[in-house]
């Protein structure tokens, strides 16, 4: 680790322990919220994942009318999300349907709260 020089008169030591022990133990739930985080933080993404956590799943189709957007697009968007685990396919028959997993499902059901019941917009 380098050396880092800094303008404190004392520090503390045992709060510095305890962070990085903190920050250890977490690491995991860090890398989970971080990556999903990161691809909610594009408008379209971020809509689709509300909407599976409202409908509990949708095809591209479905999501495609919804967003009025092509299906290619849609398609991408999902697959980025597929990619990295944050939403499951469940094929029916010929179409594919999207939910979003357990675990994600979890992070992000208490922000779509807020936007479900307009309290977003009261925070800011």
């Amino acid at each position: 680790m380098e050396n880092n020089s800094c303008i404190r008169i004392e520090a503390d030591i045992e709060q510095i322990s305890n962070c990085k022990q903190t920050i250890t133990e977490y690491e995991n739930s860090f890398d989970l919220l971080s990556n999903a985080l990161s691809l909610a933080g594009n408008n379209v993404r971020l809509k689709i994942l509300f909407l599976l956590s409202q409908e509990q799943e949708l095809c591209v189709c479905d999501l495609s009318d919804i967003l009025s957007m092509k299906i290619s697009a849609i398609s991408q968007h999902l697959r980025k999300l597929k990619d990295r685990n944050i939403i499951s396919p469940n094929r029916k028959a010929q179409t594919i349907f999207y939910s979003l997993t357990p675990e994600y499902h979890s992070i992000f059901l208490p922000l779509f709260e807020l936007i479900d019941e307009n309290k977003m917009l009261e925070m800011v």
